[in-house]
């Protein structure tokens, strides 16, 4: 989780702050979808949730965390040195920029309308006020321009954690469900309430219960919307000068910027290298977006690293947790005043980049080392083509037990494989390799069998399961890097697979297999195996026959 809090004090203020206002606009949603039910469970929840924002304590929470954003916003957006960036950077920006002017008029005609002119803006009310309106539509706007800004930065700032893939397709369809919920609770009440505040014979005493405002008070809340309007309008101009004012000056002395495996570029003075390589063209990785949340945009500076300001302790912190050489820097984080020759360690070419998953993705997972016994003894005095013919229908025998189960095929390891269980999580990983050592056994003395049946030798194989951290990623020159597995864990299961020979057995699977896939160890008779180049020794449980898996595990958890 700490990789989720690096970077500067300007970036860990916005990431609080937005994290603040998210919360709180989560819950709104919910409390705009229970308009689906009824307006009293809807004002209900309004209350519990005024209940805390309107204390000291939640006011100087949520508008200082408002202010903190959007001044930071701003401020990033005046220190820009340019403003070509990524799509969903773009969008983002965009869309923060649309929601004060979205958002003023519901500000005032609530919050300034209680605290000034004795209005109480229930649910009931709003949603009456505004149905059928421009401003109901306005309000419909904002909501979505709130939501998805929001969830591009939860996006943004969770992508850096292994698991976050995995999360996505949930986190994606909760993030499309609820404002259209939202919105529906809105459609139901709108009307409802529309009908009701301006009934002929109940109306007025509706209207008089919320205080809803004279035509003199909505002329007065229209004239603080305009003046905030026009404020926000300021400020948002002012950083526009700012931004402008030091794009002229920045313009008149150039830094020269030497890539050692691409062009010669100049940028302006105070810009980051990642804002220099994005002007000119050169693709930069930079998968937090370059707010120093990540390494991937680091440079080794081959030449002028004398010059370049010391790294500040955020991206000292961050590229210590990489062991980065003394001369790395981040780009997103160096600000050349002088040339520099530099390498970008990760390489994007423009066309075929490099994903984020072959940069490598740990996890945690089931593998299955499986190897043919006194292969080169079978086969000494063999055709080259009758070797290959021998091992295609062994591997056709035996691969579908693999396959069937959800694994796949890493790689071949001549009369052997490597098995991979790449599956949504640690316990199915576990239940679909143990599954898969028990389809290969039975799958072999199928195809022992029909050897038999030609007078050939019976094949004997050894197998090896195990479970624990990997690292996956495409390992290999660009364009040509296969995706394979690397870790401990491949060491420990090839190991495993090579003592079943000099324990007389077919398969051995380790504890952490079936710990994870729901079964107790304690329950076997486990061996106890210090395997080479394995730091600690590994329990794990001998199988005559991989075969006899499921009944063994069966008759360890049946009841006495």
């Amino acid at each position: 989780m700490q990789v989720l809090w690096r970077g500067n004090w300007r970036t860990k203020a916005r990431v609080v702050s937005g994290l603040v206002l998210f919360t709180y606009v989560f819950f709104h949603l919910i409390n705009v979808s229970l308009g689906l039910i009824s307006i009293e469970l809807m004002e209900g929840a309004q209350d519990v949730l005024g209940a805390v924002v309107k204390t000291v304590f939640g006011q100087l929470l949520l508008y200082g965390s408002a202010l903190t954003h959007m001044g930071l916003a701003l401020y990033r957006l005046a220190m820009r040195r340019t403003l070509r960036m990524p799509f969903h950077e773009v969008l983002q920006v965009v869309l923060g920029l649309l929601i004060p002017f979205l958002l003023m008029v519901h500000l005032v005609h609530t919050g300034v309308a209680s605290s000034r002119f004795d209005v109480e803006p229930e649910m009931g009310y709003i949603a009456g006020l505004i149905w059928d309106t421009s401003s109901g539509w306005q309000q419909a706007a904002l909501l979505l321009v709130v939501w998805g800004h929001g969830c591009i930065g939860m996006h943004m700032w969770l992508r850096v954690l292994p698991s976050w893939p995995r999360l996505l397709p949930v986190m994606m369809s909760i993030a499309t469900l609820l404002p259209v919920v939202a919105l529906a609770g809105f459609m139901t009440q709108g009307r409802v309430q529309k009908a009701r505040l301006f009934d002929p014979e109940t109306g007025a005493a509706l209207r008089a219960s919320y205080g809803f405002p004279s035509s003199d008070t909505f002329a007065q809340l229209a004239d603080i919307t305009s003046a905030g309007l026009w404020t926000f309008g300021g400020l948002l101009g002012l950083a526009a000068l700012v931004y402008l004012g030091r794009k002229y000056l920045g313009a008149r002395r150039a830094v020269r910027i030497q890539y050692i495996d691409g062009p010669e570029i100049w940028g302006q003075p105070g810009m980051t290298l990642l804002e220099m390589s994005r002007t000119a063209g050169v693709p930069h990785m930079a998968l937090c977006g370059g707010r120093g949340r990540c390494t991937t945009c680091r440079v080794i500076v081959e030449d002028g690293a004398e010059l370049l300001h010391p790294p500040a302790p955020s991206e000292a912190a961050s590229l210590a947790a990489v062991n980065a050489p003394p001369n790395a820097r981040l780009a997103c984080q160096l600000r050349p005043k002088d040339p520099a020759t530099v390498l970008r360690v990760f390489r994007s070419d423009g066309q075929q980049a490099r994903a984020h998953q072959s940069l490598g993705q740990e996890r945690r997972m089931a593998i299955l080392f499986l190897d043919m016994r006194s292969f080169t003894a079978r086969t000494t005095g063999q055709l080259p083509y009758d070797v290959v013919f021998l091992l295609n229908r062994f591997f056709d025998a035996i691969v579908p037990s693999i396959t069937g189960v959800g694994g796949t095929v890493d790689k071949y390891l001549g009369d052997g494989l490597l098995a991979v269980f790449e599956l949504d999580g640690a316990a199915a990983s576990a239940r679909a390799a143990l599954d898969a050592a028990a389809g290969i056994s039975s799958a072999l003395q199928v195809f022992n069998q029909a050897l038999k049946v030609e007078k050939a030798e019976p094949v004997a194989i050894g197998i090896g399961v195990h479970l624990g951290e990997l690292v996956l990623g495409e390992i290999g020159a660009a364009n040509l890097a296969p995706r394979t597995i690397i870790g401990d864990t491949v060491n420990a299961a090839s190991r495993l697979e090579g003592e079943t020979k000099a324990l007389g057995v077919e398969a051995l699977v380790s504890a952490s297999v079936l710990e994870a896939a729901g079964y107790d160890p304690t329950q076997h008779d486990l061996k106890v195996l210090n395997l080479r180049g394995v730091a600690k020794p590994v329990h794990a449980l001998a199988l005559k026959r991989a075969s006899a898996l499921p009944t063994v595990l069966e008759q360890a958890t049946a009841p006495v």
